[in-house]
């Protein structure tokens, strides 16, 4: 249960980094559902999984894909597309491909994310139909909405976001999450989706996340399961004047 009152705070856009959101009425038909985050051309991105040996469909995807110079990103809540069989896997990858049709990408450039009820089909023909205007509203400083759209049970929204200076450079970091119930051990039944203006390397940047989930999320307890969806993206887009951060 939530204590007190819970103010979602101001939220830095991000440069390259792009997010809408729409209604698919996945599980409500009141709020948005559906959210897509485009990332500019050449940014890196960084993830990590969950350890459940039932993990869903979308994180298998998700994982085949991740080093293949991720573009877009497609999160529904509602449904979680786990417990699906070979149905879920062909859907988390047809959702794939709807994006990459819209967007003149490929398929594998596009990583999806799921959270909601486990063992239901998700329903694809609302999903897809809803892509065109999650499209269209893309637009950098999106993050309040974004952060409502991945919400299941949660009873507020979560975000952080800070912009620091570096030696005279704008460096701008934002994120949201979403997580309720389930989040021990090891970030169970979370999402977290975090991007950057950095210029930095994919290896360094998932290096920068495994190291950081470890010491954050995963230290969570409030039960003893995992979930079969969690993930925690990291994107840079490479926007900031910041000189390229390395080792060293």
């Amino acid at each position: 249960m939530a204590v007190g009152n819970i103010e979602f705070p101001h939220m830095h856009a991000v440069a390259g980094i792009k997010l809408g959101t729409s209604c698919a009425g996945i599980k409500q038909t009141e709020r948005d559902d559906l959210l897509l985050i485009e990332m500019a051309e050449g940014s890196t991105c960084a993830a990590v999984f969950t350890q459940n040996a039932f993990c869903a469909a979308p994180v298998h995807i998700a994982r085949a894909h991740l080093d293949k110079q991720p573009r877009y990103l497609l999160i529904n809540s509602g449904n979680a597309n786990a417990g699906t069989g070979e149905q879920g896997m062909a859907d988390a990858q047809a959702s794939c491909a709807s994006v990459a049709k819209l967007n003149d990408a490929k398929a594998e450039q596009v990583l999806p994310f799921s959270t909601g009820v486990i063992g239901e089909p998700l329903p694809m023909a609302k999903l897809i139909n809803s892509l065109p205007e999650a499209k269209v509203n893309l637009i950098e400083d999106n993050w309040h909405k974004a952060a409502h759209a991945i919400m299941t049970t949660d009873t507020f929204a979560k975000g952080y976001s800070k912009r620091i200076e570096i030696e005279g450079h704008a460096l701008t970091i934002s994120g949201v999450s979403k997580g309720a119930g389930m989040i021990q051990p090891n970030m169970a039944t979370m999402l977290g989706f975090i991007a950057t203006d950095a210029q930095i390397s994919q290896s360094l940047l998932q290096e920068c996340l495994s190291v950081a989930v470890e010491q954050s999320f995963n230290r969570i307890t409030v039960d003893g399961d995992t979930s079969t969806n969690d993930a925690c993206v990291l994107m840079a887009s490479g926007k900031s004047s910041l000189p390229e951060i390395t080792v060293g």
